[in-house]
């Protein structure tokens, strides 16, 4: 599995950001192809101090070759572009394969 991470600071609009972000952007990154399973949070904190993000995105796909081709997609380029109508204070994407730990 490989995951895609967007950690999203603060905006000049929050309310704008939750209204957009659920309305609009969410919707377009659920045609993405590949796409296994995404979530989302507006509730981040930290363990100590102030949380330095305002939301977090989540997306599961089977391998990092499905996360380009879905990125690489028309519907992925949508997603991308779409970032800038809600996310005024920018976005950080990170992406890695995930390792299964044991119990």
């Amino acid at each position: 599995m490989h995951k895609l991470m967007v950690l999203y600071p603060e905006p000049a609009d929050p309310d704008h950001f939750r209204d957009y972000y659920v309305s609009t952007h969410l919707p377009l990154v659920a045609r993405m192809p590949g796409l296994l399973a995404w979530r989302y949070s507006f509730e981040v904190s930290a363990a100590q101090g102030q949380a330095p993000y305002f939301a977090v995105f989540e997306a599961e796909f089977a391998d990092a070759a499905a996360m380009t081709a879905a990125r690489e997609s028309p519907q992925g380029r949508q997603v991308a572009a779409d970032v800038a109508n809600y996310a005024t204070g920018g976005a950080i994407v990170i992406d890695y394969p995930v390792q299964n730990g044991t119990c």
